[in-house]
This record gives structure tokens, sequence and C-alpha cells, in this order.
């Protein structure tokens, strides 16, 4: 989607981090429990089962690292700015994201400001880098990406690129966010499976992506501009294409393994794709994927 050139960005909801080294806050979970559950959930590469790498990632986590530095972004005050740059889209796209939200879900509360980062960075969660991918950490309701993962979806996992993508993947994480506030995160649990919770969580964030989309043209600034011109179907398919490059058979089929349903903890390509443009076509009301048979998962 392509943002309209004078509307004005809010950037308070996006901050920048740098610097990332040794943490300063509590370990959580006892050994890195707190990690665990992010990589379980789902909001790690929105699709891959990450669970295998966790002893080498932190064995703790919280607070910030005692070198980073947090900083505001800058130069990301026009739609202009947000289709020339990928920070200032993503910080235009949370204050879209934001926006919308904020008329869809009663008591409404948004997440603390996204944390876009470079390498790695420190989260309640654990350690953010390169091999965790963009995720939401529940404890502190924040969403983190390294927008270098945008390049690595292109390229390890197949995806067709462009803006909507990437818009996609923090409007995911950003569903992860809805989820919590209005308790479907709770009902997730620890069990893989094609019938999972897990995989009816990362569904439910599919299809709150793709309502954010089908409504994104109407969500104004300040001074009533619309964020985004109409899409395009051929930005639909950018969207698809990310979700279906991160379904758990296509992860599985593009590593060589055997397709097991059993280890499935985020749907399948199709499912992704399929719970996309239910929210695309019938908005976030028929998000409810924890109330469906497993027949229509």
């Amino acid at each position: 989607m392509t943002f309209n050139e004078n509307v004005r960005i809010d950037t308070s909801q996006v901050q920048k981090r740098s610097g990332g080294g040794r943490r300063t806050g509590l370990a959580v979970g006892g050994g890195g429990i707190g990690l665990m559950l992010v990589l379980f959930l789902g909001s790690q590469l929105l699709g891959v089962d990450l669970t295998s790498f966790a002893p080498a990632l932190s064995s703790g986590g919280g607070g910030t690292s005692s070198s980073e530095e947090i900083v505001a972004v800058e130069n990301c005050e026009t739609g202009a700015d947000a289709n020339a740059n990928v920070e200032c889209r993503m910080t235009a796209t949370s204050d879209s994201l934001n926006r919308y939200w904020n008329t869809q879900v009663g008591n409404y509360r948004g997440p603390q400001p996204v944390a876009l980062f470079s390498g790695q960075t420190q989260s309640q969660c654990g350690t953010a880098s390169a091999a965790t991918g963009p995720f939401y950490c529940p404890p502190e309701e924040r969403i983190y990406v390294d927008t270098a993962f945008f390049d690595t979806l292109r390229s390890d996992y197949g995806a067709s690129g462009g803006p909507l993508a990437e818009m996609y993947v923090l409007a995911h994480e950003w569903g992860h966010h809805i989820s919590n506030i209005t308790g479907s995160l709770n009902q997730a649990g620890r069990e893989s499976g094609a019938t999972s919770g897990s995989v009816r969580l990362e569904l439910q964030a599919d299809c709150f992506a793709g309502a954010w989309v089908g409504a994104a043209q109407t969500v104004t600034d300040d001074s009533g501009v619309p964020f985004l011109k109409p899409v395009t179907q051929s930005e639909i398919n950018d969207a698809l294409s990310a979700a279906a490059a991160v379904g758990d058979d296509h992860i599985m089929q593009s590593s060589g393994m055997r397709v097991d349903p059993e280890r499935f903890t985020h749907g399948t390509s199709e499912q992704r794709q399929r719970w996309f443009m239910v929210g695309y076509e019938q908005g976030p009301t028929s998000c409810g994927t924890f109330e469906v048979p497993a027949s229509q998962l």
C-alpha cells in the first residue's frame, strides 16, 4: 500500500534502539521461560518454530542494556517519508494501526512504542536479534522489529516483497497485542498441533492484520487526510505471499523436513492466507479463531 504523501505521521508510537550489550534487568522466568513463551506463541518470524534455538539465545532477559541508546525516529514526518524509508514506513504503519484499533476495541490501550533495532536488543522476553525476528512480548506489551528481517523474508522464505508485505508483518504482531488485551492470548496454551491454541492465536493475528488492511484507507491523521491510498490486488498478493512463506508446511518443506501437523504452531500457508482474507473482507469481528470448530480452521 502507498501512503498519501501529505499525511502527517505521529512518531510517538515508535522508538529506535542501538548498541545493545550487557543486560541490567532481572532475568525473566528462571532460565528463559519468557523467551520460550515468545518463541512458542509464534511471534518470531511469523511462522517459524524457533523453540529449538532457545538455548542459543538469552537465558534471561528484561530491561534494556546499560549501553543501549533509545532515541526517537527522525525525519519521518509525512507519507512521502514513509514511502521512501522502511523505518518511516513502520512508523506510519504504527500510527495507522493505533488509530484503527482505537475505533475497534473498547477501552483500547495501544502497545508500548514499537522498538526498531538492528543487530540485538533486550526485552522482557529475552534477547531480540536477527535470529528471533519480529515478535510481540506480552509482559511489556511491546513489538520488536529488526527491519533487516524483511530482506530475510524475501531471500530465505520466498516472499515476493513489497511495502504491504512489510506492513503485514507489523500488523500481524499488532494483532497479537489485540489478542492480549482482549483475552484471547490466554487461551493459546503451550501445545502444538494443527488445531492447537497456538495455531488459533497465529491465525487470529493474520485475520486482524487483514482487517486493518481492509479498512486502512479510511484511517486518517488529525487533519482528516487518509494515511493510505486504496489497496491494489498486486499489493494484496504481496501480503498473501508473505503469509504463505511462513506457513508451517512451507517452512518444513523448505527445510527438507516431513510435514508434520503435530508440530504445527502457526498454521499452514493456505490457512494463513485464508484468515488474512477473512479479516480483509469481513472485519475484525470475523476473527474468532478460538470459537470455530477444528474443521473450519
